[in-house]
């Protein structure tokens, strides 16, 4: 291969590289004080301060959730001129702590899809049906960092990781359902997508 098509091959290669970078560096920013996401495969506890968010509590399949909820709560932060923020959250309801089916697809329930504002200053004007404008405590959470695709498969599978790590940690006890924060668009590819699974903790010790 002569030397200049090894370096067009190579130009080739570097451009989706380079695009997801300056992506990234562009994507939406966390709501003040958020700590940022956690390293992936990484299990650590994390302190978040009080943050308000739009929320839409879905009812179905929990694996449907979030992609259910995207469009209302887009429409909602559109229609208010609410900058958008990262990471999107969902908290799962309680039973999926549970050890059961290990990620079946169709596990239903209640879940609630949350777009998080910047601060707790975001006052929305009009407030569609459906949707809900909460404020939210500061909390403590054990958190697992994740690369991949956003399925209901893999927060199941790390929840589990996380439930390893409370049995040897017993100190920690669960104070609030799990969640996933989920950081990136759905234009970048599932391979190289960020999320987090996380547990609501206080310390006994």
């Amino acid at each position: 291969m002569k030397f200049q098509n090894f370096l067009l091959l190579l130009g080739i290669l570097a451009i989706p590289i380079v695009l997801i970078g300056v992506y990234r560096a562009m994507s939406a920013p966390l709501p003040e004080g958020f700590p940022p996401p956690s390293a992936v495969g990484k299990v650590e506890v994390k302190h978040y301060p009080a943050y308000r968010s739009g929320t839409f509590t879905y009812n179905g399949e929990l694996s449907e959730a979030t992609s259910v909820a995207f469009e209302p709560l887009y429409r909602h932060i559109s229609s208010n001129d609410i900058a958008m923020t990262a990471p999107v959250e969902t908290r799962y309801p309680f039973i999926t702590l549970q050890e059961s089916g290990s990620g079946k697809p169709n596990e239903r329930g209640q879940a609630e899809v949350s777009f998080l504002y910047r601060n707790a200053e975001v006052h929305p004007k009009q407030i569609a049906p459906g949707i809900k404008v909460e404020d939210h405590a500061p909390m403590t959470v054990v958190s697992i960092g994740i690369q991949g695709p956003y399925s209901y498969n893999s927060y199941q599978q790390n929840l589990s990781l996380l439930r390893s790590w409370l049995i040897q940690h017993p100190s920690y006890k669960v104070t609030g359902p799990p969640r996933r924060f989920f950081y990136d668009s759905p234009f970048i590819p599932d391979a190289l997508k960020r999320s987090e699974v996380q547990i609501p903790i206080n310390s006994s010790g």
